[in-house]
Protein backbone atom coordinates (compact mmCIF):
# COMPACT_ATOMS: atom_id res chain seq x y z
CA UNK A 1 0.00 0.00 0.00
CA UNK A 2 0.90 3.79 -0.13
CA UNK A 3 3.08 5.11 2.70
CA UNK A 4 1.18 7.24 4.98
CA UNK A 5 4.06 8.19 7.01
CA UNK A 6 7.33 8.24 5.55
CA UNK A 7 10.58 7.05 7.21
CA UNK A 8 11.41 11.12 8.19
CA UNK A 9 7.75 11.83 8.75
CA UNK A 10 7.28 12.32 12.45
CA UNK A 11 3.45 11.96 13.29
CA UNK A 12 1.25 13.25 16.12
CA UNK A 13 3.03 11.41 19.65
CA UNK A 14 -0.89 10.04 20.72
CA UNK A 15 -0.77 8.35 17.25
CA UNK A 16 2.71 7.19 17.55
CA UNK A 17 2.43 5.46 20.74
CA UNK A 18 -0.46 4.25 19.12
CA UNK A 19 1.69 2.95 16.09
CA UNK A 20 4.68 1.96 18.45
CA UNK A 21 2.70 -0.31 20.46
CA UNK A 22 1.37 -2.02 17.09
CA UNK A 23 4.70 -2.34 16.48
CA UNK A 24 5.70 -4.38 19.19
CA UNK A 25 3.05 -6.73 19.28
CA UNK A 26 4.06 -7.63 15.78
CA UNK A 27 7.62 -8.54 17.13
CA UNK A 28 7.16 -9.50 20.66
CA UNK A 29 6.52 -13.03 19.94
CA UNK A 30 9.23 -13.99 18.00
CA UNK A 31 11.53 -12.29 20.22
CA UNK A 32 10.45 -13.99 23.46
CA UNK A 33 10.44 -17.64 21.59
CA UNK A 34 13.82 -17.43 21.31
CA UNK A 35 15.04 -17.54 24.84
CA UNK A 36 12.31 -19.83 25.76
CA UNK A 37 13.14 -22.16 22.96
CA UNK A 38 17.05 -22.35 24.27
CA UNK A 39 15.70 -22.90 28.13
CA UNK A 40 13.27 -25.89 27.05
CA UNK A 41 16.52 -27.47 25.24
CA UNK A 42 19.05 -26.65 27.55
CA UNK A 43 17.25 -26.15 31.33
CA UNK A 44 18.66 -22.75 31.84
CA UNK A 45 16.39 -19.52 32.81
CA UNK A 46 17.21 -16.73 30.25
CA UNK A 47 14.90 -14.18 30.70
CA UNK A 48 11.86 -12.97 28.74
CA UNK A 49 11.69 -9.78 30.24
CA UNK A 50 15.57 -9.13 29.26
CA UNK A 51 15.23 -9.97 25.93
CA UNK A 52 12.55 -7.85 25.38
CA UNK A 53 14.55 -4.70 26.96
CA UNK A 54 17.71 -5.74 24.41
CA UNK A 55 15.57 -5.78 21.76
CA UNK A 56 14.56 -2.30 22.36
CA UNK A 57 18.13 -1.68 23.40
CA UNK A 58 19.71 -3.11 20.14
CA UNK A 59 17.61 -1.12 18.16
CA UNK A 60 18.50 1.65 19.42
CA UNK A 61 21.42 1.31 18.36
CA UNK A 62 21.07 0.67 15.15
CA UNK A 63 19.02 4.12 14.58
CA UNK A 64 21.97 5.64 15.76
CA UNK A 65 23.98 4.13 13.96
CA UNK A 66 21.73 4.35 10.31
CA UNK A 67 21.02 8.04 11.47
CA UNK A 68 17.55 7.63 12.06
CA UNK A 69 17.02 6.86 8.37
CA UNK A 70 15.78 3.39 8.42
CA UNK A 71 13.21 2.02 9.76
CA UNK A 72 13.05 -1.57 11.07
CA UNK A 73 12.92 -2.98 14.42
CA UNK A 74 15.99 -5.28 15.67
CA UNK A 75 14.66 -8.52 17.82
CA UNK A 76 16.20 -12.16 18.58
CA UNK A 77 17.35 -14.05 16.16
CA UNK A 78 16.29 -17.59 15.59
CA UNK A 79 19.65 -18.32 13.60
CA UNK A 80 21.72 -17.90 16.56
CA UNK A 81 19.62 -20.83 18.77
CA UNK A 82 22.49 -23.32 18.23
CA UNK A 83 25.05 -20.99 18.97
CA UNK A 84 22.97 -20.01 22.18
CA UNK A 85 22.65 -23.89 23.13
CA UNK A 86 26.08 -24.70 22.48
CA UNK A 87 27.09 -21.85 24.89
CA UNK A 88 25.35 -23.67 27.63
CA UNK A 89 26.21 -26.95 26.64
CA UNK A 90 29.86 -26.39 26.52
CA UNK A 91 30.33 -24.45 29.19
CA UNK A 92 31.15 -26.17 33.15
CA UNK A 93 27.93 -23.90 34.67
CA UNK A 94 25.06 -21.75 33.78
CA UNK A 95 27.17 -18.66 34.57
CA UNK A 96 30.08 -19.78 32.11
CA UNK A 97 27.04 -20.33 29.58
CA UNK A 98 25.42 -16.56 30.30
CA UNK A 99 29.28 -15.01 29.43
CA UNK A 100 30.00 -17.11 26.46
CA UNK A 101 26.50 -15.48 24.96
CA UNK A 102 28.22 -12.44 25.57
CA UNK A 103 31.72 -13.71 24.10
CA UNK A 104 30.02 -15.28 21.14
CA UNK A 105 27.60 -11.98 20.19
CA UNK A 106 31.00 -10.21 20.44
CA UNK A 107 32.35 -12.05 17.84
CA UNK A 108 29.92 -12.36 15.46
CA UNK A 109 29.00 -8.55 16.20
CA UNK A 110 32.92 -7.97 15.09
CA UNK A 111 32.40 -9.92 11.61
CA UNK A 112 29.55 -7.10 10.87
CA UNK A 113 32.08 -4.55 11.80
CA UNK A 114 34.59 -5.82 9.55
CA UNK A 115 32.06 -6.23 6.15
CA UNK A 116 30.57 -2.72 7.25
CA UNK A 117 34.52 -1.93 6.85
CA UNK A 118 35.09 -3.73 3.30
CA UNK A 119 31.43 -2.39 2.43
CA UNK A 120 32.82 1.42 3.35
CA UNK A 121 35.99 0.73 1.23
CA UNK A 122 34.97 -0.97 -2.25
CA UNK A 123 30.82 0.47 -1.89
CA UNK A 124 27.76 -1.79 -2.76
CA UNK A 125 27.92 -1.99 -6.73
CA UNK A 126 29.45 -5.55 -6.47
CA UNK A 127 26.61 -6.37 -4.21
CA UNK A 128 23.95 -5.39 -6.68
CA UNK A 129 26.19 -7.59 -9.71
CA UNK A 130 26.09 -10.47 -7.42
CA UNK A 131 22.75 -10.09 -5.93
CA UNK A 132 20.41 -8.13 -8.85
CA UNK A 133 16.42 -8.42 -8.66
CA UNK A 134 16.47 -11.70 -9.99
CA UNK A 135 18.13 -13.21 -7.00
CA UNK A 136 16.83 -10.94 -4.15
CA UNK A 137 13.25 -10.93 -5.20
CA UNK A 138 12.60 -14.36 -4.84
CA UNK A 139 14.55 -15.01 -1.83
CA UNK A 140 12.93 -12.06 -0.12
CA UNK A 141 9.86 -14.07 -0.98
CA UNK A 142 11.21 -17.15 0.70
CA UNK A 143 11.92 -15.86 4.14
CA UNK A 144 7.87 -14.96 4.49
CA UNK A 145 7.13 -18.59 2.61
CA UNK A 146 9.94 -19.97 5.60
CA UNK A 147 7.62 -18.56 8.24
CA UNK A 148 4.14 -20.18 6.70
CA UNK A 149 4.54 -23.38 8.40
CA UNK A 150 5.02 -21.84 11.90
CA UNK A 151 2.12 -19.28 11.33
CA UNK A 152 -0.32 -21.83 10.48
CA UNK A 153 1.26 -24.53 13.16
CA UNK A 154 0.32 -21.34 15.74
CA UNK A 155 -2.91 -21.58 14.29
CA UNK A 156 -3.78 -24.98 15.03
CA UNK A 157 -1.94 -24.89 17.72
CA UNK A 158 -1.14 -28.71 17.61
CA UNK A 159 1.96 -31.02 16.48
CA UNK A 160 1.36 -32.20 12.64
CA UNK A 161 -0.05 -35.84 12.73
CA UNK A 162 2.91 -38.03 10.80
CA UNK A 163 3.05 -35.06 8.46
CA UNK A 164 -0.36 -36.20 7.36
CA UNK A 165 -2.04 -33.05 8.67
CA UNK A 166 -3.53 -31.85 11.90
CA UNK A 167 -5.54 -33.45 14.72
CA UNK A 168 -8.52 -31.66 14.68
CA UNK A 169 -9.67 -31.75 18.33
CA UNK A 170 -12.56 -28.97 19.91
CA UNK A 171 -8.98 -27.17 21.12
CA UNK A 172 -7.81 -27.19 17.35
CA UNK A 173 -11.57 -26.48 15.55
CA UNK A 174 -11.83 -23.04 18.73
CA UNK A 175 -7.85 -21.77 17.81
CA UNK A 176 -8.24 -21.92 13.88
CA UNK A 177 -11.68 -20.29 14.58
CA UNK A 178 -10.31 -17.17 16.83
CA UNK A 179 -6.93 -17.22 13.96
CA UNK A 180 -9.87 -17.08 11.55
CA UNK A 181 -11.47 -13.93 13.16
CA UNK A 182 -8.41 -11.65 14.33
CA UNK A 183 -7.43 -12.58 10.54
CA UNK A 184 -10.35 -11.33 9.24
CA UNK A 185 -10.44 -8.49 11.81
CA UNK A 186 -7.07 -7.46 10.87
CA UNK A 187 -7.93 -7.34 6.94
CA UNK A 188 -11.63 -6.03 7.32
CA UNK A 189 -9.47 -2.71 9.38
CA UNK A 190 -6.37 -2.63 6.63
CA UNK A 191 -8.90 -2.52 3.68
CA UNK A 192 -12.22 -0.89 4.38
CA UNK A 193 -11.56 1.29 7.49
CA UNK A 194 -10.87 4.90 7.52
CA UNK A 195 -7.63 7.12 8.53
CA UNK A 196 -6.11 5.66 11.72
CA UNK A 197 -8.03 2.24 11.71
CA UNK A 198 -6.71 1.68 8.33
CA UNK A 199 -3.04 2.01 10.15
CA UNK A 200 -3.71 -0.16 13.44
CA UNK A 201 -5.15 -3.43 11.73
CA UNK A 202 -2.90 -5.61 13.87
CA UNK A 203 -4.00 -4.28 17.34
CA UNK A 204 -7.83 -4.33 16.24
CA UNK A 205 -7.27 -7.64 15.11
CA UNK A 206 -4.80 -9.00 18.10
CA UNK A 207 -7.67 -7.19 20.32
CA UNK A 208 -10.17 -9.21 18.56
CA UNK A 209 -9.15 -12.40 18.62
CA UNK A 210 -7.61 -12.01 22.49
CA UNK A 211 -11.46 -10.85 23.48
CA UNK A 212 -13.07 -13.95 21.35
CA UNK A 213 -10.23 -16.40 22.68
CA UNK A 214 -11.11 -14.80 26.35
CA UNK A 215 -14.90 -15.46 25.43
CA UNK A 216 -14.62 -19.48 24.79
CA UNK A 217 -12.12 -19.77 27.79
CA UNK A 218 -15.18 -18.44 30.03
CA UNK A 219 -16.81 -21.05 28.45
CA UNK A 220 -14.86 -23.42 28.58
CA UNK A 221 -13.84 -22.39 32.98
CA UNK A 222 -17.82 -22.81 33.25
CA UNK A 223 -18.62 -26.04 31.69
CA UNK A 224 -15.30 -27.66 32.95
CA UNK A 225 -14.33 -28.31 29.70
CA UNK A 226 -10.38 -27.83 28.94
CA UNK A 227 -10.59 -27.92 25.58
CA UNK A 228 -12.14 -24.50 25.38
CA UNK A 229 -9.63 -23.05 27.61
CA UNK A 230 -7.54 -21.48 25.31
CA UNK A 231 -5.48 -19.26 27.42
CA UNK A 232 -3.24 -20.30 30.00
CA UNK A 233 -3.75 -18.13 33.32
CA UNK A 234 -0.98 -19.89 34.91
CA UNK A 235 1.12 -16.80 33.14
CA UNK A 236 -0.68 -14.85 35.57
CA UNK A 237 -0.17 -16.84 38.32
CA UNK A 238 3.27 -17.73 38.23
CA UNK A 239 4.80 -14.65 37.09
CA UNK A 240 6.71 -14.00 40.46
CA UNK A 241 4.71 -11.18 41.57
CA UNK A 242 6.65 -10.93 45.04
CA UNK A 243 9.92 -11.43 43.26
CA UNK A 244 12.60 -7.82 42.01
CA UNK A 245 14.78 -9.88 40.56
CA UNK A 246 13.44 -11.83 37.65
CA UNK A 247 10.06 -10.75 38.50
CA UNK A 248 9.67 -7.04 37.92
CA UNK A 249 13.28 -6.10 37.03
CA UNK A 250 14.73 -8.05 34.20
CA UNK A 251 17.06 -10.84 34.91
CA UNK A 252 20.07 -8.76 32.74
CA UNK A 253 22.56 -11.77 30.92
CA UNK A 254 25.93 -9.31 31.72
CA UNK A 255 24.60 -10.03 35.93
CA UNK A 256 23.83 -13.66 35.42
CA UNK A 257 27.26 -13.62 33.63
CA UNK A 258 29.69 -12.15 35.87
CA UNK A 259 27.68 -12.67 39.25
CA UNK A 260 30.11 -15.46 39.95
CA UNK A 261 33.16 -14.10 37.99
CA UNK A 262 35.58 -15.07 41.05
CA UNK A 263 34.58 -19.00 41.10
CA UNK A 264 37.54 -20.14 39.24
CA UNK A 265 35.83 -23.55 38.83
CA UNK A 266 33.82 -21.96 36.66
CA UNK A 267 36.40 -21.28 33.95
CA UNK A 268 38.52 -24.83 33.71
CA UNK A 269 39.28 -25.23 29.75
CA UNK A 270 38.17 -21.62 29.20
CA UNK A 271 40.60 -21.72 26.20
CA UNK A 272 38.62 -24.90 24.27
CA UNK A 273 35.31 -23.59 25.92
CA UNK A 274 36.27 -19.81 23.72
CA UNK A 275 37.12 -22.56 20.14
CA UNK A 276 33.20 -24.10 20.70
CA UNK A 277 32.15 -20.22 21.21
CA UNK A 278 34.11 -19.10 18.18
CA UNK A 279 32.97 -22.13 16.29
CA UNK A 280 29.41 -21.57 17.15
CA UNK A 281 28.75 -17.64 16.42
CA UNK A 282 31.10 -16.25 13.89
CA UNK A 283 30.19 -18.57 10.73
CA UNK A 284 26.31 -17.79 11.69
CA UNK A 285 27.30 -14.38 10.93
CA UNK A 286 28.11 -14.63 7.53
CA UNK A 287 24.88 -16.64 7.28
CA UNK A 288 22.47 -13.70 8.87
CA UNK A 289 24.46 -11.28 6.40
CA UNK A 290 22.83 -12.52 3.76
CA UNK A 291 19.31 -11.96 5.42
CA UNK A 292 20.59 -8.95 6.34
CA UNK A 293 21.08 -7.69 2.92
CA UNK A 294 17.71 -9.50 1.72
CA UNK A 295 15.77 -7.69 4.36
CA UNK A 296 16.51 -3.99 3.68
CA UNK A 297 16.38 -4.70 -0.11
CA UNK A 298 13.08 -5.29 0.44
CA UNK A 299 12.36 -2.03 2.89
CA UNK A 300 14.17 -0.20 0.24
CA UNK A 301 11.39 -0.98 -2.20
CA UNK A 302 8.57 -0.61 0.53
CA UNK A 303 9.83 2.92 1.44
CA UNK A 304 11.04 3.71 -2.08
CA UNK A 305 14.70 5.11 -1.28
CA UNK A 306 17.79 2.48 -1.46
CA UNK A 307 19.18 1.87 2.32
CA UNK A 308 22.29 0.54 1.09
CA UNK A 309 23.03 3.76 -0.33
CA UNK A 310 21.32 5.57 1.92
CA UNK A 311 22.21 5.64 5.52
CA UNK A 312 24.40 2.95 3.77
CA UNK A 313 25.14 -0.55 4.22
CA UNK A 314 28.19 -0.35 6.09
CA UNK A 315 26.02 1.63 8.29
CA UNK A 316 23.45 -0.33 8.64
CA UNK A 317 25.62 -3.21 8.83
CA UNK A 318 27.42 -1.65 11.95
CA UNK A 319 24.19 -1.15 13.73
CA UNK A 320 23.05 -4.32 12.88
CA UNK A 321 26.15 -5.74 14.62
CA UNK A 322 26.47 -3.50 17.61
CA UNK A 323 22.88 -3.72 18.39
CA UNK A 324 23.42 -7.21 18.11
CA UNK A 325 26.42 -7.30 20.99
CA UNK A 326 24.08 -4.50 23.04
CA UNK A 327 20.97 -7.08 22.60
CA UNK A 328 23.08 -9.98 24.06
CA UNK A 329 24.44 -8.09 26.46
CA UNK A 330 21.51 -7.26 27.88
CA UNK A 331 18.32 -9.77 26.81
CA UNK A 332 21.11 -12.88 25.78
CA UNK A 333 19.86 -13.27 22.41
CA UNK A 334 21.99 -11.78 19.12
CA UNK A 335 19.51 -9.69 17.29
CA UNK A 336 18.59 -8.90 13.42
CA UNK A 337 16.31 -7.02 11.31
CA UNK A 338 12.99 -8.50 11.76
CA UNK A 339 11.10 -9.42 9.09
CA UNK A 340 7.56 -8.68 11.27
CA UNK A 341 8.66 -5.38 11.48
CA UNK A 342 9.25 -4.85 7.48
CA UNK A 343 5.61 -6.47 7.11
CA UNK A 344 3.89 -4.12 9.67
CA UNK A 345 5.64 -1.35 7.78
CA UNK A 346 4.34 -2.28 4.63
CA UNK A 347 0.79 -3.04 5.76
CA UNK A 348 0.11 0.19 8.07
CA UNK A 349 1.62 2.50 5.28
CA UNK A 350 3.65 3.50 8.14
CA UNK A 351 8.02 3.84 7.60
CA UNK A 352 8.29 6.27 10.37
CA UNK A 353 11.79 6.25 12.17
CA UNK A 354 10.04 8.08 14.67
CA UNK A 355 7.45 5.09 15.55
CA UNK A 356 10.55 2.72 15.88
CA UNK A 357 12.02 4.64 18.04
CA UNK A 358 9.19 4.76 20.31
CA UNK A 359 9.02 1.32 19.68
CA UNK A 360 12.01 0.29 21.12
CA UNK A 361 12.10 2.80 23.97
CA UNK A 362 8.25 1.04 24.82
CA UNK A 363 10.52 -2.53 24.71
CA UNK A 364 12.28 -0.89 27.56
CA UNK A 365 9.89 0.27 29.46
CA UNK A 366 7.42 -1.92 29.64
CA UNK A 367 10.05 -4.97 30.16
CA UNK A 368 9.83 -3.37 33.72
CA UNK A 369 6.48 -3.47 33.84
CA UNK A 370 5.57 -7.14 34.89
CA UNK A 371 1.81 -6.96 34.24
CA UNK A 372 2.13 -5.63 30.70
CA UNK A 373 4.87 -8.29 29.90
CA UNK A 374 2.45 -10.97 31.44
CA UNK A 375 -0.58 -10.07 29.49
CA UNK A 376 1.48 -10.14 26.46
CA UNK A 377 2.80 -13.69 27.61
CA UNK A 378 -1.03 -15.13 27.73
CA UNK A 379 -2.07 -13.94 24.15
CA UNK A 380 -2.56 -17.58 22.84
CA UNK A 381 -0.45 -18.75 20.27
CA UNK A 382 -3.75 -18.97 17.65
CA UNK A 383 -4.40 -15.08 17.95
CA UNK A 384 -0.79 -14.45 16.64
CA UNK A 385 -0.77 -17.24 14.22
CA UNK A 386 -3.65 -15.23 12.24
CA UNK A 387 -1.97 -12.19 12.45
CA UNK A 388 1.60 -13.93 11.26
CA UNK A 389 -0.27 -14.93 7.97
CA UNK A 390 -0.97 -11.47 7.18
CA UNK A 391 2.45 -10.32 8.10
CA UNK A 392 4.84 -13.18 6.50
CA UNK A 393 2.18 -13.48 2.85
CA UNK A 394 3.41 -9.53 3.07
CA UNK A 395 6.82 -10.46 3.25
CA UNK A 396 6.99 -13.13 0.40
CA UNK A 397 4.26 -10.87 -1.85
CA UNK A 398 6.97 -7.68 -1.19
CA UNK A 399 9.82 -10.29 -2.32
CA UNK A 400 8.05 -11.20 -5.51
CA UNK A 401 7.19 -7.74 -6.64
CA UNK A 402 10.89 -7.19 -6.72
CA UNK A 403 11.09 -9.19 -10.03
CA UNK A 404 7.89 -8.11 -11.55
CA UNK A 405 10.32 -5.92 -14.06
CA UNK A 406 12.37 -9.27 -14.85
CA UNK A 407 12.06 -10.94 -18.11
CA UNK A 408 10.44 -14.23 -16.80
CA UNK A 409 10.66 -15.66 -20.41
CA UNK A 410 14.27 -15.53 -20.49
CA UNK A 411 15.26 -18.93 -19.57
CA UNK A 412 18.48 -17.81 -17.84
CA UNK A 413 16.15 -15.72 -15.22
CA UNK A 414 13.62 -18.58 -15.11
CA UNK A 415 16.35 -21.02 -14.12
CA UNK A 416 17.79 -18.93 -11.37
CA UNK A 417 14.06 -17.77 -9.76
CA UNK A 418 13.15 -21.22 -9.71
CA UNK A 419 16.27 -22.39 -7.90
CA UNK A 420 15.82 -20.36 -5.12
CA UNK A 421 12.10 -20.80 -4.69
CA UNK A 422 11.82 -24.77 -4.56
CA UNK A 423 15.21 -25.22 -2.51
CA UNK A 424 13.91 -22.53 -0.11
CA UNK A 425 10.70 -23.65 -0.03
CA UNK A 426 11.80 -26.84 0.15
CA UNK A 427 13.74 -26.54 3.38
CA UNK A 428 17.40 -27.26 1.75
CA UNK A 429 19.21 -26.24 4.87
CA UNK A 430 22.76 -27.71 5.67
CA UNK A 431 23.77 -28.91 8.97
CA UNK A 432 27.27 -29.57 9.33
CA UNK A 433 28.42 -30.83 13.09
CA UNK A 434 31.96 -30.30 14.80
CA UNK A 435 33.13 -31.67 17.46
CA UNK A 436 32.62 -28.87 19.13
CA UNK A 437 29.34 -27.63 18.10
CA UNK A 438 27.35 -27.22 14.97
CA UNK A 439 27.32 -24.91 11.77
CA UNK A 440 23.83 -24.83 9.78
CA UNK A 441 23.13 -22.85 6.46
CA UNK A 442 19.54 -21.93 6.68
CA UNK A 443 17.09 -22.82 4.13
CA UNK A 444 17.01 -18.99 3.44
CA UNK A 445 21.16 -18.88 3.16
CA UNK A 446 21.09 -22.08 0.96
CA UNK A 447 18.77 -20.81 -1.65
CA UNK A 448 20.72 -17.70 -1.85
CA UNK A 449 23.84 -19.40 -2.24
CA UNK A 450 22.31 -21.47 -4.86
CA UNK A 451 20.88 -18.62 -6.32
CA UNK A 452 24.02 -16.64 -7.00
CA UNK A 453 25.37 -19.33 -8.22
CA UNK A 454 22.80 -20.09 -10.76
CA UNK A 455 22.83 -16.47 -11.98
CA UNK A 456 27.03 -17.15 -12.43
CA UNK A 457 26.70 -20.27 -14.37
CA UNK A 458 23.80 -18.86 -16.77
CA UNK A 459 25.36 -16.17 -17.33
CA UNK A 460 29.19 -17.28 -17.54
CA UNK A 461 29.86 -17.40 -21.53
CA UNK A 462 29.11 -13.10 -21.72
CA UNK A 463 30.71 -12.41 -18.46
CA UNK A 464 27.77 -11.11 -16.67
CA UNK A 465 25.97 -11.56 -14.15
CA UNK A 466 22.74 -9.15 -13.91
CA UNK A 467 20.12 -10.09 -15.11
CA UNK A 468 18.07 -8.93 -17.85
CA UNK A 469 15.38 -7.07 -17.23
CA UNK A 470 11.78 -6.63 -19.76
CA UNK A 471 11.50 -5.67 -23.22
CA UNK A 472 13.59 -2.50 -23.19
CA UNK A 473 16.62 -5.26 -22.37
CA UNK A 474 15.71 -7.34 -25.08
CA UNK A 475 15.20 -5.08 -27.81
CA UNK A 476 18.83 -3.93 -26.80
CA UNK A 477 20.04 -7.61 -27.29
CA UNK A 478 18.32 -7.68 -30.47
CA UNK A 479 19.94 -4.64 -31.76
CA UNK A 480 23.53 -5.98 -30.45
Amino acid sequence: MKLVYGVSDKPAWGKTLVFALQQLLAIMAATITVPLLVNQATGAAMSTSAALFGAGVGTLVYLLFTKFKSPVFLGSSFAFIPSLIAAFSGAASASVGYLGIIIGAILAGLVYVILALIVKKFGTNWINKLMPAVIIGPTVAIIGLSLSGAAIQQVFNYAPNNGNGFVMSTNTWMCVLVALVALAVTIACSVFGKKMVKMIPFIIGIGAGYVLALIITGIGYGASNDALKLIDFGAFTNAGWGKFVGGWLPDFTFIKAFGSFGDGANFVNFGAYFGTITLAFVPVAFVVFAEHIADHKNLSTIVEQDLLTEPGLHRTLLGDGVGSMAGAFFGGCPNTTYGESIGCVAISGNASVRTICVTAIMAIVLSFILPFTVLLASIPQCVMGGICIALYGFIAVSGLKMIQKVDLNDNKNLFVVSVILICGAGGFAINIVFNAGQLIFTDIACALILGILTNLLVNIKKGKVVATIGPKAKQDKEEK
